[in-house]
């Protein structure tokens, strides 16, 4: 761990991962429940990279993200409140009910979002960077990804781009081992996934995602660099999910116990629990921080069961920014009845 993270940081640090293990969790139990709809995709065994990446963000520093997003907003600083209901699809949700579990978003710190479509942040984050460069802005934008998305067309164009331009982007690969239900190995000609940064004559750099100091260290070295220099890099953290994809993936079919069993050895929590007690930390603190994380996610589940559901008026608006009537006008008769209002049949939300 380095230096900056004092005793008094690291056991903060500490409660957040202990926030967001506790709440996807919780977020399983919901979604068995039903009381979450659409897709769920938990991050239980990547809290060290989703903490220490946002923890070397500054506050003027941008973040984008794919949908497994739960643990980045926590991080970020949203209220587990505001993200529960938005699970749950609820008014008071961080996205007001209308986004669910793969599009959190919390723009007032920073955060524009996980997007569902695999890869389709990293044109975002892109476009964000060159934005920051022709406002002479000195701040960088973090995007994250999994190693599922470095397959795809816009990883390579985003990538070019960045280094063409010369714009302040870290590409945050979390490498799980797992794009959905294929091994990286069996994906990838080139296995080892921060190489690929060669490709564009950018800095690559390997991380161990399970060591929050490690994280803290090498993301901020990088993000410096972006920040003052107009550096893109790309930056491998490899870690583990002890879920299976989704919810809906048992995780099992490609994978054996024995092999998730093994791999919780190295459970970051456990990690940085065990370095909280060498740097001297009290079992006592340790453990209220864990209490503390437990009470605010069960608060976080009756906020959200109590929080009404979003007016039925009201689910479109900013589909359409404001004073665009007349470039769709002529859209209107290609809808497949004509239709001008928003109607819900079977008593939906009453």
């Amino acid at each position: 761990m380095p230096a900056v993270a004092a005793p008094t940081r690291l056991l903060e640090m500490f409660g957040t991962m202990s926030l967001i293990r506790r709440f996807e969790e919780a977020a399983e139990r919901q979604y068995k429940a039903a009381r979450i709809g659409g897709y769920c995709h938990l991050s239980s065994g990547q809290e060290a990279v989703t903490v220490g990446s946002v923890e070397a963000l500054e506050d003027e520093d941008l973040l984008v993200t794919g949908y497994r997003c739960h643990g980045f907003a926590l991080a970020r600083g949203t209220s587990p409140e505001a993200v529960m209901a938005e699970l749950f699809g609820r008014r008071d949700g961080c996205a007001h009910g209308r986004g669910g579990s793969m599009h959190l978003l919390d723009v007032g710190r920073g955060y524009y979002g996980g997007w569902g479509i695999v890869a389709g942040q990293l044109p975002i984050a892109t476009g964000m960077a060159l934005s920051l460069v022709r406002r002479g802005r000195e701040q960088a934008v973090l995007c994250e990804l999994g190693d599922g998305a470095i397959n795809m067309g816009a990883w390579h164009e985003s990538l070019n781009l960045a280094a063409v331009w010369g714009l302040p982007v870290v590409f945050l690969v979390v490498n799980n081992r797992y794009g959905m239900g294929t091994a990286v190995d069996r994906a990838s000609a080139e296995p080892d996934l921060f190489k690929r940064a060669s490709a564009y004559r950018i800095k690559g750099e390997r991380v161990d995602g399970d060591d929050l100091g490690a994280v803290i260290e090498v993301a901020g070295g990088l993000l410096a660099e972006a920040r003052a220099e107009r550096r893109p890099a790309v930056l491998e953290a490899v870690t583990y999910r002890f879920r299976g994809h989704s919810v809906a993936d048992a995780g099992l079919a490609y994978r054996s116990r024995e092999e998730i069993e093994e791999r919780k050895k190295l459970d970051p929590l456990q990690r940085t629990r065990d370095l909280l007690l060498t740097r001297g930390a009290a079992e006592a603190d340790i453990e209220a921080a864990e209490q503390q994380a437990a009470d605010a996610v069960a608060r976080a589940v009756e906020f959200a069961e109590s929080n009404p559901a979003p007016q039925l008026d009201r689910l479109a608006a900013g589909v359409y920014a404001p004073g665009s009537d007349a470039q769709f006008a002529r859209m209107l008769p290609g809808s497949p009845q004509g239709e001008r209002e928003l109607v819900f049949a079977g008593g939906l939300g009453q």
